[in-house]
């Protein structure tokens, strides 16, 4: 079964379909046997290989460039961030940018270049000892392999952890298959050699080694086998315990250190450790391969280091120390000390420095944690234990820097101004992954402008509208600026209406704005202007400058903000694909509230195409981490996409009662950001449900939020909402001037399908006809399904003959005046084809890459932006084209572009 599933992985990844397979069991289990049996299946495809070394693990990237080192002569062929993070990493020029995400990226553009034009096999041996930068860079390759010739097994032992891959169970062997095993070298009864399959289990390490251990009579089964089966330390012991004194000495450096060159250079005598080598080898213990001591189990490594005295193993790390440099060396000397160490420690901070700029969190955080217990004064520990939870963060590993961060604060407490910036990490920590109403209170506490901006972020996230008036109130007191003018304005808006003054000046400041998380403030004070279409097109702008700046952390947040602005467009296909990355990189990140904010999200684009179960699958997946997290904006948006399911596929009362529920009641109620952005449509399902006084409520509320709304987007919708309540002659008029007004094509085919619904209704069909047919039109592109069914039966009922795709309605022009009678048209089940854009055809992976190629980005730039390899989106252009009936990158951009103008 184990070869087969390998062979499948290799046969897949021959034809271009790659992934990965973990090989998961027990020490001695044979994993390594399957290795060697895959990386020798491939006929041409180029192997390349690794393996976690334990003494190795703290070393940022050794697994990597032990990997790599061999195809770096591809690195020119990657864009240049990738290959410059590559290059840092790998130590062969300055570090880069320290971006884990890019330097992945790289790692699996590397690959994808080494698989050409054969395919490759990356082996991947020991994986629970593979240090964690390079741990963290090969499994998000691993995961994104579907569309590259590259299989990629790898090994590990127990349960650790390996999430996103399939895993092979690799279990003993059966009796036929260890009989034969046995039998290969020793001469065993038959009952004995069934008791020791079943006693080992089948373990191929485990039978070859216990039967070496049986004397003749137990082998013979004239004597009993021995009780517990020799195992651990007991397989190997005795052979340890009989190596000479030399041969001992040099097996305890080679324990701490596999460089082979170090281990003989630290021995006391080089000539007689050299001589020492094959005493290993012709023992079975260990053997040379190139310039590493490679033992030949795991077991082996950890028999030697515990027949050694702790006196004897520092003195180990201490002569290795000696002759080793950099990150080694402090390794070294932090295994060689005894006790509390300045030197040591500062050494072990600056290593983690060198991990941290080259991207490797994992190993920085190793190190600086390191580094603080041996650091003897407690201010400086803290520091450290700080800078550790950071590194931790950044690495993936909230629950790490979680407990890195209390350990830090408990040092700190005779330093205010460290404390002050330990509890901004908390609750920037807790915002992100944990309790965003325990963010507030944390970062609520601070006297500084940026943690109490922090805090009013939080608040926001929460629904905490006294806590953002409060913290608004506190800022004001700091000199004017873009950040105190949006944190103070916001405040003042939601207080008595009067912070728009200050809103509008921090928003005539964006042509000063540089950094992503600038952009997003700017969104802020835009929506609480009312104005949602410059709030959306500041995303958006924020999306941009976060591609392209290489922010580690604050990607996943930014696409929030991002896939939001480009639903509330009308871009459903665009909006889903950016989540869906989002959710990716937010998953990797850790960061469990952008997580739910993505799945809220998807949730609303499938309420808007009529998709019931995805949209309440989604919803409730966001809902079970934003409740508890009490994320009220996400659980809001969760709500609001049940709710807009509802409006959708005309269950306007039901709809009604979940927008209230909104407003009103449940988790998250009330939030001022949902609630604003949801009352136009708040307001049609209560017309719809025949609830006026409700919607005539929600009106004048909108009215006094849009009071200060500058743009025509924002006056349209205002108009639409009067529109809804008005009496019907009335109504035209405002659902005329909506039209006029609208720069958002798909919120003006909403207005046109309420306009025709109303010109119909007083028997005005021949008018109604016209917008009517727009908004069908809209709605097809943009695969609203219940929208162009509705829009599609009123058309129908106004008396016209419906082309939809290449199917044609039925003449219904006999009955105009049955259908003008009636005050609502009747809603077809389905339509003959919702056509969509052109773009609904490709997955959202190919429409983030064909947007991208509009925009003008080479296959390069569009690789560095979407982490991935300049190949894999070649061969998405080579799928999109035919999908499209195109031929050309110029014919793609003139598509996007009249698909998005439309």
């Amino acid at each position: 079964m184990e070869t087969a599933a390998i062979d499948d992985l290799i046969d897949r990844a021959r034809k271009g379909s790659g992934g990965a397979l973990v090989l998961r069991g027990e020490a001695g289990a044979g994993k390594t046997a399957l290795l060697d049996q895959a990386a020798s299946r491939g006929g041409p495809m180029r192997v390349l290989r690794t393996t976690g070394v334990e003494a190795e693990a703290d070393l940022a990237f050794a697994a990597l460039h032990q990997l790599l080192l061999p195809v770096t002569g591809l690195l020119d062929a990657l864009p240049e961030p990738q290959a410059e993070a590559v290059r840092g990493a790998l130590g062969l020029a300055p570090a880069g940018s320290g971006d884990r995400f890019l330097l992945a990226a790289g790692v699996l553009s590397l690959l994808a270049e080494a698989a050409a034009p054969d395919g490759l096999i990356c082996v991947v041996d020991d994986f629970q000892w593979v240090d964690r930068p390079s741990a963290d860079a090969l499994l998000f390759a691993a995961r994104r392999l579907g569309t590259e010739p590259i299989a990629m097994p790898l090994a590990v032992r127990g349960d650790v952890p390996v999430k996103g891959l399939p895993p092979l169970e690799i279990s003993g062997l059966a009796e036929p298959a260890a009989a034969e095993l046995l039998d290969a070298g020793f001469t065993l009864a038959a009952p004995v050699r069934r008791d020791l399959v079943t006693l080992t289990g089948g373990n191929p390490l485990a039978l070859r080694e216990t039967a070496r251990l049986l004397t003749p009579a137990q082998r013979a089964g004239r004597e009993p086998l021995p009780d517990p089966l020799p195992g651990g330390n007991r397989l190997f012991g005795d052979r340890v315990a009989a190596l000479s004194e030399e041969a001992r000495l040099t097996a305890l450096l080679a324990a701490v250190e596999s460089d082979l060159d170090l281990v003989l250079r630290a021995a006391e005598r080089p000539a007689a450790g050299e001589a020492a080598l094959p005493e290993l080898e012709s023992a079975g213990l260990a053997s040379v391969s190139g310039t590493h001591v490679r033992f030949r189990h795991p077991l082996i490594r950890s028999a030697v280091y515990e027949a050694a005295s702790p006196a004897a193993r520092r003195e180990a790390h201490a002569a290795l120390a000696e002759v080793s440099g950099g990150d080694r060396r402090a390794w070294h000397l932090a295994g060689a000390a005894l006790g509390q160490d300045e030197s040591v420690a500062a050494a072990l901070a600056r290593t983690a420095e060198r991990a941290r700029d080259r991207g490797g969190y994992g190993a920085a955080a190793t190190a600086l944690t390191r580094a603080a217990e041996l650091t003897p004064e407690p201010l400086v520990r803290a520091r450290r234990l700080k800078d550790a939870a950071v590194a931790a963060w950044l690495g993936g590993r909230p629950g790490q820097a979680e407990s890195l961060l209390a350990e830090a604060r408990e040092q700190a407490a005779a330093d205010p101004a460290l404390t002050m910036e330990i509890a901004q990490l908390r609750g920037r920590f807790e915002l992100n992954s944990g309790d965003a109403a325990e963010a507030v209170r944390i970062l609520a506490s601070g006297d500084t402008l940026d943690m109490l901006a922090d805090a009013s972020e939080a608040a926001s996230y929460v629904g905490d509208t006294a806590a953002i008036i409060e913290i608004g109130r506190r800022a004001a007191a700091f000199p004017e600026g873009f950040l105190r003018d949006v944190v103070t304005g916001i405040g003042a808006t939601l207080a008595d209406g009067s912070g728009h003054d200050l809103l509008r000046r921090a928003l005539g400041r964006t042509g000063e704005l540089r950094e992503a998380s600038e952009f997003l403030w700017a969104t802020a004070a835009a929506s609480y202007l009312g104005e949602g279409d410059l709030s959306a097109e500041l995303s958006e702008r924020a999306g941009r400058v976060a591609r392209v700046s290489g922010m580690t952390g604050q990607l996943p947040v930014v696409l929030e903000f991002v896939a939001t602005a480009e639903r509330l467009a009308g871009r459903l296909a665009e909006s889903r694909a950016v989540s869906e990355e989002g959710l990716e990189l937010a998953r990797e990140a850790g960061y469990a509230n952008t997580v739910a904010a993505h799945l809220a999200n998807l949730a609303a684009v499938a309420a808007l195409r009529g998709e019931e179960e995805p949209c309440a699958r989604y919803a409730g997946e966001a809902l079970a981490i934003a409740v508890p997290h009490r994320v009220g904006l996400r659980v809001g948006v969760a709500a609001y996409a049940l709710a807009m399911l509802d409006l959708c596929l005309g269950r306007f009362a039901a709809a009604h009662d979940r927008f209230t529920a909104i407003v009103s009641a449940g988790p998250g109620a009330g939030h001022p950001t949902v609630v604003w952005r949801t009352t136009p449509d708040r307001i049609e399902a209560a017309v719809g449900g025949g609830d006026q006084d409700a919607a005539r409520k929600a009106l004048e509320a909108y009215e006094r939020w849009s009071a200060h709304a500058g743009t025509a987007e924002s006056r349209a919708l205002l108009a639409r909402c009067r529109g809804l309540v008005l009496p019907d002659d009335q109504a035209v008029e405002a659902l005329l001037e909506a039209s006029r007004l609208h720069a958002n094509p798909f919120e003006a085919a909403r207005t046109g399908l309420l306009l025709g619904e109303r010109l119909r209704r007083t028997h005005r069909p021949g008018e109604a006809r016209a917008h009517l047919r727009a908004a069908f039109e809209t709605f097809q592109r943009a695969g609203a399904a219940p929208w162009a069914r509705r829009a599609y039966g009123e058309l129908r009922a106004a008396g016209e003959s419906v082309r939809v795709g290449n199917d044609i309605g039925k003449d219904v022009g006999k009955d105009i005046g049955k259908g003008a009678e009636k005050d609502t048209a009747p809603v077809p089940e389905a339509i003959p084809h919702v056509r969509g854009t052109a773009l609904d055809a490709l997955t959202p992976q190919e429409l983030r890459i064909a947007t991208l190629v509009a925009g003008g980005a080479t296959s390069k730039e569009i690789a560095a932006r979407l982490f991935l390899s300049p190949r894999t989106v070649e061969y998405h252009l080579y799928k999109i084209y035919p999908k499209l009936g195109i031929t050309s990158r110029t014919e793609l951009a003139r598509l996007v572009v009249l698909q998005k103008a439309q």
